[in-house]
This record gives structure tokens, C-alpha cells and sequence, in this order.
């Protein structure tokens, strides 16, 4: 079984469902699954776990991301991006928007917030996804959720006829829908607002640098070590032979340093460098939350 990453650059078009059925072609694998959504029309940053990748994907789906998008004000649309029904209009109000303004109604996003999922976004009501029920014409109002914005940076700013578009760089926790944020701006300008561009820049902590095209991963995908990963992402721990006895039948182990780790957890690796398992602090000890098959290794 092949295990390991890929990050790929995901190009307009395409869904991410659509990248993952590429990947099990190309690798010959089944185990190939992905950490975190882009839309259909959004590129950039598509990380894929293959094999045992797999079952670490959830940590890196709650990382921070980092994200380019462009608003557009004047309409407000069903989807809040550009592939939705426009709901409303308000081009007479772009006239007396300023550019401060618009730095000053974005900045109120910065920090941690409560912000309003798209009705068409993937999360799931009743077992079915919000964008199945909004598109049978079925009304979904999403609860807010806490998630935090740590920058949100207005890189420029363009006029058009019946249009404003404004450039933003942003940065922020799993969860944030960048396109609630164009919606909740043109909601405060009073003009109505939507997304129509979206690049996702990065998904710590892999970058644009670390991926590869929808072609190359067609022809040759090469994966990124488990390994190696594993170890840009979690404080290394080494452990003895009897040390992995004891985690690889799920026994808990002496606590160092994984209540104190960013992640509050450490990643166990064998005397011979492969790794074996997640450790978590659990009642003074440090305790295997996620252990993969030895003989898989």
C-alpha cells in the first residue's frame, strides 16, 4: 500500500472530488482522500493524503489557511460567489463608497468572529450537504460559528461601471468561508456583495511551492514522504523499542512535551525513523490517540 502526500494546484474546473478520483487512477490507489473543500470555481492548494495519510488528514484540515480573493460590490447573489442568481442590486450606493470605507468594514472581520456559513456550502443538515437542499429550492439558514480571521488585507482596489472589486490576502482558521465574508461586507456597505475569484495560497504547512499540477499528477505523481510530513507538522517524539511495544498496543506512555506542543500532540517514531503513532496528554500520560498498522510501515 502506497502512503504518503500530494499537493496539488488545483485548477478552475475541477472539483475536489474530481482530483481525488485523478490521484486514485494515477497512484493505483483507493485509500486517497483530501483536507478541506475548494470550490469547483476556486484554484490553489488541495492537499491529498494517500494510504495512511489518510488518517491524519483531519489535523491538517484544522490548520490555518491562507487565501486570495477577489469581492465583488454592487450585487448580492444566492451562492455569495459569482455562480449564484443575483438577489439584489445596488449600484446607485458605489458612488459614495470610499476606499477607506472598504479597509475600515473589512478590518471589523479581523479577529475572532461569528460569521454565517453559506447556505451553499458542504456542510451537512440532516445528513444531507446545504448546497444539495439550497439548489431543491429548500430554504437553509446556517447557524454562525466561531472562527477566527488573523489578517485580512486589502491588496487593491478597482472601479469599474456597476462594480467595485477589491483584492484581499487573507489568513485564517479552518472553518472560515472567505465568500461570507464578501457577503457580510456587501450586507454592511448596503450594496450587496459576492466572490469572484478565490486562490487558496496555503494549508499549514504546505504552500504553493510544495505542489504539483493537475498534469504532473496525471503523469507522474510523486508522493511526499508520511514521514516527513509528519514531522513538519507535529513535535517529533523518538521512542525505544519498548516504548513502541507499548504505543503499538495502545498503552500509554511517559509524558514529555504533548501538552505543551501547538498541536497538544507529539508525533512517535520508531528507533529507525518511521512513524508509528499520535500521542496526547491524557491524566499525566502521554496516550496513543491514533496508531497505525505496524505491518503497514
Amino acid at each position: 500500500m502506497k502512503s504518503g502526500f500530494l499537493v496539488v494546484d488545483k485548477s478552475a474546473g475541477f472539483t475536489s472530488h474530481d482530483v481525488v478520483a485523478i490521484a486514485r487512477k494515477a497512484l493505483q490507489e483507493r485509500r486517497v482522500g483530501h483536507a478541506g473543500t475548494l470550490d469547483p470555481f476556486a484554484t490553489g492548494v488541495l492537499v491529498l493524503g494517500v494510504g495512511n495519510g489518510t488518517r491524519v488528514l483531519q489535523y491538517i484540515t484544522d490548520g490555518k489557511k491562507t487565501y486570495q480573493g477577489t469581492i465583488r460590490l454592487g450585487s448580492q447573489r444566492t451562492t455569495d460567489d459569482f455562480t449564484g442568481e443575483i438577489v439584489s442590486e445596488n449600484l446607485a450606493g458605489l458612488n459614495s463608497i470610499t476606499d477607506s470605507v472598504i479597509v475600515e468594514s473589512l478590518s471589523r472581520q479581523v479577529g475572532e468572529i461569528y460569521q454565517r456559513p453559506s447556505s451553499f456550502s458542504a456542510i451537512k443538515v440532516n445528513g444531507k450537504r446545504a448546497y444539495e437542499l439550497a439548489r431543491a429550492g429548500e430554504e437553509v439558514k446556517l447557524k454562525e460559528r466561531k472562527v477566527t480571521i488573523y489578517s485580512l488585507e486589502v491588496e487593491k482596489i478597482e472601479r469599474h461601471e456597476g462594480a467595485i472589486d477589491i483584492v484581499i490576502h487573507v489568513e485564517c482558521s479552518a472553518g472560515t468561508y472567505i465568500r461570507s465574508i464578501a457577503r457580510d461586507l456587501g450586507q454592511q456597505l448596503s450594496v450587496g456583495g459576492h466572490l469572484t475569484a478565490l486562490r487558496r495560497l496555503r494549508v499549514d504547512p504546505f504552500s504553493l511551492d510544495d505542489s504539483i499540477t493537475i498534469e504532473q499528477l496525471r503523469a507522474e505523481p510523486v508522493l511526499l514522504s508520511l514521514d516527513d510530513v509528519i514531522s513538519r507538522i507535529f513535535n517529533r517524539r523518538n521512542l525505544s523499542m519498548e516504548e513502541v511495544a507499548s504505543v503499538g498496543h495502545g498503552r500509554s506512555i511517559e509524558l514529555r512535551d504533548e501538552k505543551q506542543s501547538q498541536h497538544q500532540q507529539s508525533a512517535a517514531f520508531t528507533p529507525e525513523g518511521r512513524f508509528i503513532a499520535l500521542l496526547a496528554e491524557k491524566s499525566g500520560r502521554a496516550q496513543p490517540i491514533l496508531v497505525l498498522n505496524r505491518e503497514s510501515l
